[in-house]
């Protein structure tokens, strides 16, 4: 069998294309997700805080001070972003708790699995006690059955 057929047949599997879909929809997701944090969360917890910009909260490890992390980038200065990392932190978060929610509903219209319960007993036609399947004869009653 060729290479060409092999990968064609591997990639046409259905649960190949599910995760190919799963991949580029929580790609689209993510950067809505992305625009939530930095568009309307980050500004709203920046005015209730006093106007922080946590964009620009960073430390520039060369000593010196610099009023944007961009300045500080174009001067080359090596920095530690933690306002970014917060940043990214809610946007996890915020990820985290819709994925949740969304296989949460899911799962609530997935069809139940039926539990099948192997009968191992059954009852007596005469005495109506419970024998095992199996049996020939009640314990009970001695009947043969």
């Amino acid at each position: 069998m060729s290479l060409v057929k092999e990968f064609k047949e591997f990639a046409m599997k259905g649960n190949v294309v599910d995760l190919a879909t799963g991949v580029i929809i929580g790609a689209a997701f993510g950067k809505i997700v992305s625009s939530l944090v930095n568009d309307i969360v980050m500004p709203l917890i920046s005015a209730v805080t006093g106007k922080i910009d946590f964009a620009n909260m960073f430390i520039s490890l060369d000593g010196q001070k610099y009023a944007t992390l961009q300045m500080a980038k174009e001067a080359g200065t090596a920095t530690l972003n933690y306002g970014v990392f917060f940043t990214n932190i809610i946007d996890f978060l915020i990820i985290s708790l819709s994925i949740f929610i969304i296989i949460k509903q899911i799962s609530r219209f997935k069809k139940k699995d039926e539990v099948v319960v192997e009968v191992t007993t059954k009852n007596c036609p005469y005495c109506q006690s419970s024998i095992d399947i199996k049996a020939v004869r009640c314990p009970h009653c001695t009947s043969e059955i």
